[in-house]
């Protein structure tokens, strides 16, 4: 007999061993690792910790995990629901159906899918998922003017206050710093401070030491920081910064690329461009 049920902590090893089989390309810590976070991490009331397995005779043969999180809008809360894995094996691919129908059942939620394999994108637009962003544009932010006496802070995992920004902005920085992130505030010359969270980005064969834009309140934040966190970066090996667009970024020296970087969400809220965070890219690891 076949059942759909939600991962629980007692599953995480197996669950683990499963995605590494079905992912022969990451290794066994990756999962666990991620897992492990979650399993420590803050998860809205009544959504699953980790996700959806099937279950037959006792063992995981299939798998879909899930990042729930609340976001703040307008000070109305939100839910997003990352689908971050899916693996099912072959002789049970038939349920497949079931226990993505369960993971999507809320239609308040607003799911995203920000690492569709291509040969996936027809059936996630049959299920009824829109894109929102077409691809990725490379930043060279070197390139660009610095501003007149900007600085560039480094923030910690354990930073508790920064002048100039919320509590929920200081406690989304230091998590994603504790995640490894590089995360930074540009203070201008007024004290006006504007957050960065970026991540190294793996580009397979394409030997360009990028960063990738995890977060920033706006794309025009960082048009008018770029140059100041251009010549921070460089000098750490790092020479472009790659973020969500859907075309060339006005006000930016760089390139833009399709497909690579697509996306997709299903719900009441699109995505806003250049916010990744508490996603499977910070949770699991690029």
């Amino acid at each position: 007999m076949i059942r759909c049920r939600e991962i629980e902590i007692v599953d995480l090893d197996a669950i683990a061993d499963l995605l590494a089989n079905g992912f022969p390309v990451r290794p066994r810590d990756y999962w666990i690792d991620g897992l492990r976070r979650l399993a420590v991490r803050e998860t809205p009331d009544s959504f699953p910790r980790f996700g959806y397995m099937l279950e037959h005779d006792r063992t995981p043969v299939g798998a879909l995990l899930l990042i729930h999180t609340a976001r703040c809008d307008g000070g109305n809360i939100s839910i997003r629901c990352n689908l971050s894995s899916w693996y099912v094996q072959p002789a049970y691919r038939s349920y497949a159906p079931m226990m993505t129908k369960v993971a999507q059942r809320h239609r308040d939620v607003t799911y995203v899918n920000i690492s569709p394999a291509q040969w996936t994108w027809d059936a996630i637009e049959a299920q009824g998922f829109r894109r929102y962003c077409a691809g990725l544009f490379f930043s060279f932010p070197a390139l660009s003017r610095p501003p007149r006496d900007m600085r560039v802070e480094v923030v910690r995992q354990d930073t508790q206050a920064i002048d100039g920004l919320s509590e929920s902005d200081v406690a989304l920085l230091a998590r994603h710093a504790l995640y490894g992130c590089l995360v930074l505030v540009c203070r201008a010359a007024d004290g006006r401070a504007f957050p960065f969270v970026l991540q190294p980005m793996r580009l397979g064969r394409v030997s360009l030491p990028s960063m990738q834009m995890i977060y920033c309140a706006d794309v025009a934040d960082y048009i008018a920081c770029a140059g100041a966190i251009g010549r921070f970066l460089v000098r750490r090996g790092w020479i472009s910064v790659a973020l969500d667009a859907n075309g060339p970024v006005t006000g930016l020296v760089g390139i833009y690329r399709e497909p690579i970087g697509r996306k997709y969400f299903k719900g009441p809220h699109c995505p806003r461009l250049a916010d990744l965070s508490d996603s499977e890219l910070v949770i699991y690891g690029p």
